[in-house]
């Protein structure tokens, strides 16, 4: 299973795992057959074990819980299904990542994406995140309040199932006045450097 992470370290960072990510050789999937056509239309997105597996696992290391999220879900959606219909496991399938996470309103900063291909079941996607580095930094990404998960699939392509993950903080609020803005620590105005 091919796992690819981007998050909050920059996209200097994201990219170098980007590449580091894709530089062995993809799993092939083998002959369509009947069987394989099953296995596949049989795979489904599991939201309420989603929200049960990440949760416990965040609080096992002392981390607030998260709730699912109808943007990022539609963002992890798009995602995924862009990856299917082009057969690459790419955070650029459906555009650049920190484009995506922008023209959302979200912080670029407080923002995460797992992907993964190949997987079965939304356990087999979280046990793969979980034991690559980067993605489980992701999944326990301390000001994360929110996610959302989806899967396409296709038995013609390489990994025949592609899940999206999107971790993300809230988004910061603007108040009323010009050029002050609500975060989580109170408001920042202009010269303020929090």
């Amino acid at each position: 299973m091919l796992n690819i992470r981007t998050g909050s370290w920059g996209a200097a960072l994201g990219v170098a795992l980007l590449i580091a990510g894709c530089a062995g050789e993809p799993r092939r999937a083998g002959p369509i057959n009947e069987k394989t056509l099953q296995s596949v239309a049989n795979v489904r997105v599991d939201p309420a074990g989603a929200i049960r597996m990440l949760n416990a696992y965040r609080a096992g290391r002392g981390l607030g819980p998260v709730r699912l999220d109808p943007l990022l879900t539609a963002m992890a959606q798009r995602q995924a299904d862009a990856m299917a219909a082009s057969n690459n496991l790419s955070h650029d399938a459906a555009g650049n990542f920190f484009s995506r996470v922008a023209a959302a309103g979200l912080d670029t900063v407080r923002a995460g994406e797992n992907l993964g291909g190949g997987y079965y079941s939304t356990e087999e996607a979280f046990a793969g995140w979980r034991s690559s580095s980067e993605h489980n930094a992701n999944l326990l990404m301390p000001q994360a309040t929110r996610f959302g998960i989806a899967l396409a699939k296709d038995p013609r392509t390489q990994y025949r199932t592609y899940w999206a993950m999107v971790v993300a903080a809230e988004p910061e609020k603007r108040s009323e006045g010009p050029g002050v803005l609500m975060s989580p620590l109170g408001p920042v105005g202009a010269g303020d450097r929090r």
